[in-house]
């Protein structure tokens, strides 16, 4: 590569192995090593998901038994072994850097100092982060709080790694304070699904369990990458196709972990060399094009059902299943035959005849689970995407029946099971009315802001504090430098933490870094052992306990914080918060009073594996306004801002997708490589495909910048990036968040959930002459 890169480790070398394998076993190994993992932690590792030990703070794929005694995963190892980690960011460190230098370091050098120990509060005459008590930090937000003219100049953070105790004190807490703001991790990820599904079959959660998926017999992936993002899923996957069930992934980019995959648990496959072919078929649309292609399915389904009908043959349609269960069918077939096919190639990126081979796919499917990430959560027409495939799915029945479902599968540990609790900006006045009823008080009823629309509050004075329970709120936002303006206009700022990240550099006037147990470590209350609770992808909720010694003497729980702050703002009412911190069975026993589904909550958790969360469309009952299941009628749009962006730059506009690499999680960066795509010691790299490299003039192994193209006349930038050729689509690219962040203009967002568009944003690039940039934003 290039001489001018900065680490002289770094190389483009294409990876012809299967994903996983000895290159998995080897990562691990690495991990705790770079971590000094003490060796009493080891043991971590072999209670990790089990009944008797922790959940895997990393992603929310579910585990099948919770028995297995090597339950866990490349990606799970990471997130263990940086908590277990034996280095410590503690006051003398702080006092040795200035929040200024720090700034200076990259997300991957600051993820390196290790874990927090005590409460910090930053001294601007210093610019540094300087040691105050439990008590002190508490009060001090109380008084912020108090002396604001409205509850609504708040804002409340929720990242998806917290438990369903700690969030449901938190939004219990902000709700009795007086607002609905509460910004989460949900917005930015899988809000599109959480706001479309319910529409048409009335609820936003997976309607499958994973026992379905030992049942059906073909399955579609859309926009996901497995094999580093949810790793344990493709042991899944390799069952299935064992058994012989058709796997098609739907993605713009061919994953290595959906080509092959070779088990660490199977000792076959690790002395044999051997893998397992996960997918059998890839199609491959353009970046916002998933929406034309389902619609094309759709239409080639009907097109088919027309036919069988005029010969007598077998219906296509699960006639019986549209008549008794849904609604709007008509329209939406009446839309269908409307609808011309050019408009959806064109739109799509597919080829007509490559659409119709995925309609026979799915027809010859007795059984169909739809599985999907954020590769279609993130655009503009997200939502109409996934009510689409609602739409193809409930055409031949494939919902609320053995082995077929819908399966949105989370980013985060516990990021269903925090909406799940309340954390929602955007409340149901049933769940309100159950909060008033339990704890006789008048609950907020106006909508709250979300992340987008909090980013704009901050930026104008509606919000002058910002209190976030986990996360890196200034990295994983989009439009980065219009965040950072927005967190350094508050008065203060508090984040609840493990480890120091960026957004604790990027601060109000006053600030507050509050270090919290993990997730692996005991948390002891009263001289008890507590556990806390977790909602996987399939709504399946467990209990889990750490086991190791926490890193400092000086962590509180993400509870037990929560509980201080409310007691000091509010005192002991409705509830007493500082006795329900000190037993998180109350905590389970107060949301089985306030939230539907959770009756017995303490009794049903403590079985082994926990219990599924009733889905009410798994059992074909549909909250919808018409308790039937919701055809939805969506046209293709073509005069968005992308489009309208296209017509004029023409080929030299390119589609952005940011993504991550498999050396990281969310915002958190384990390292440097991301070996499935062959990139090793460096991040900033763009994927682009060989023949937009001729038309736009360049070669692998430039430098380029990229400039978003956007309406409102601001010029977004993100500096300094490799281009490598890759097999993408013609006309996107793809590079890294949160490098490319401040590509994301702050208004681009999804239709009706207000997601940033993420996964589509239209950019141009120009050779650079920069000098190499140190930090990603």
């Amino acid at each position: 590569m290039s001489s001018r890169n900065s680490n002289p480790n770094a190389r483009i070398e294409p990876y012809t192995h299967a994903a996983a394998g000895w290159g998995a076993i080897k990562q691990v190994v690495i991990s705790l090593v770079k971590e000094r993992v003490p060796g009493e932690n080891y043991k971590t590792l072999f209670k990790q998901n089990q009944r008797d030990g922790f959940d895997c703070p990393g992603c929310a794929w579910p585990d099948r038994e919770h028995a297995s005694t090597f339950e866990f995963c490349e990606n799970g190892v990471k997130a263990v072994a940086v908590e277990a980690t034996s280095k410590r960011v503690t006051p003398d460190f702080f006092a040795e850097h200035t929040v200024t230098s720090l700034l200076e370091e990259s997300d991957y050098e600051l993820e390196e100092h290790g874990r927090l120990t005590e409460p910090m509060a930053y001294d601007p005459a210093t610019d540094t982060y300087k040691p105050i008590a439990w008590s002190a930090a508490y009060e001090l937000v109380a008084q912020h709080l108090k002396r604001l003219a409205s509850p609504d100049e708040a804002a409340f953070y929720t990242s998806g790694r917290a438990s369903n105790e700690a969030a449901f004190l938190y939004q219990l807490f902000v709700r009795v304070y007086g607002t609905n703001n509460f910004p989460d991790c949900s917005n930015m990820c899988h809000e599109s699904t959480s706001r479309g599904l319910p529409g048409t079959v009335g609820v936003g959660k997976a309607t499958v369990t994973l026992d379905d998926m030992e049942r059906c017999d073909t399955l579609f992936l859309f926009g996901q990458n497995p094999a580093t993002n949810h790793p344990r899923m493709l042991g899944e996957l390799r069952e299935c196709a064992r058994r012989g069930v058709t796997i098609v992934a739907i993605n713009p980019l061919r994953e290595r972990g959906l080509e092959r995959f070779t088990n660490p648990q199977s000792p076959i496959e690790m002395m044999t060399m051997g893998s397992t072919r996960i997918a059998s078929v890839f199609v491959r649309p353009k970046l916002g094009g998933d929406q034309a292609l389902l619609k094309g399915v759709a239409k080639r389904v009907l097109e088919r059902d027309d036919i069988a009908l005029l010969e007598g043959a077998p219906r296509v349609l699960d006639a019986d299943f549209i008549a008794e269960h849904c609604s709007g069918f008509e329209a939406f077939a009446e839309d269908l035959r409307r609808q011309p096919w050019d408009e959806l190639v064109a739109e799509s990126g597919v080829a007509r005849e490559e659409i119709e081979h995925l309609a026979e796919i799915y027809i010859r499917g007795k059984a169909v689970i739809s599985t999907w990430g954020m590769g279609l959560t993130q655009h503009k027409n997200s939502v109409p995407t996934i009510q689409m495939l609602s739409n193809l799915m409930m055409m031949r029945g494939n919902i609320g029946r053995p082995g077929a479902g819908l399966l949105p599968v989370r980013g985060h540990s516990n990021v269903q099971g925090n909406r799940t609790v309340g954390i929602e900006n955007q409340p149901s006045k049933a769940f309100l009315d159950r909060l008033a009823n339990a704890f006789a008080f008048e609950p907020p009823r106006r909508h709250g802001f979300d992340v987008v629309e909090t980013i704009g509050a901050m930026r104008d004075g509606r919000i002058s504090v910002f209190l976030a329970l986990g996360g890196n709120f200034a990295m994983a936002t989009p439009d980065t430098e219009r965040t950072w303006e927005g967190l350094r206009n508050c008065d203060l700022t508090v984040h609840l933490a493990t480890k120091l990240n960026r957004s604790h550099l990027v601060h109000g006037r006053e600030a507050l870094i509050l270090p919290v147990l993990g997730r692996t470590e005991i948390d002891v209350q009263d001289g008890v052992a507590q556990g806390v609770t977790v909602e996987d992808s399939v709504c399946m909720v467990h209990i889990s306990y750490g086991i190791n010694k926490p890193a400092s003497e000086h962590l509180r729980s993400e509870t037990a914080i929560v509980a201080g702050i409310a007691h000091a703002t509010l005192g002991a009412r409705p509830v007493d918060w500082l006795a329900l911190s000190r037993d998180y069975a109350c905590i389970r026993d107060a949301i089985a009073l306030s939230v539907e589904g959770f009756e017995n909550y303490n009794a049903r958790v403590s079985t082994p594996g926990g219990f599924h969360f009733g889905v009410a469309s798994r059992e074909r009952v549909w909250e919808t306004e018409t308790r039937k299941a919701q055809f939805v009628v969506s046209t293709i749009e073509s005069d968005t801002p992308l489009h309208r962006a296209r017509r004029k730059y023409g080929e030299q506009l390119m589609v952005l997708m940011t993504t991550r690499s498999h050396d990281q999680y969310n915002t958190t960066v384990y390292g440097l490589n991301d070996r499935y795509r062959g990139v090793f010691g460096q991040r900033r790299v763009v994927f682009v495909h060989r023949e937009d490299l001729k038309v736009l003039g360049f070669a692998a192994g430039e430098w380029v910048d990229l400039f978003s193209v956007w309406e409102d006349g601001i010029e977004r930038r993100a500096d300094r990036f490799l281009l490598v050729e890759y097999d993408i689509p013609r006309g996107c690219i793809a590079a890294y968040y949160p490098e490319t962040n401040p590509l994301v203009p702050l208004d681009s967002v999804a239709d009706v959930s207000g997601t940033p568009t993420s996964k589509s944003v239209p950019v141009l690039m120009r050779r650079s002459v920069a000098l190499p940039v140190p930090m990603a934003a």
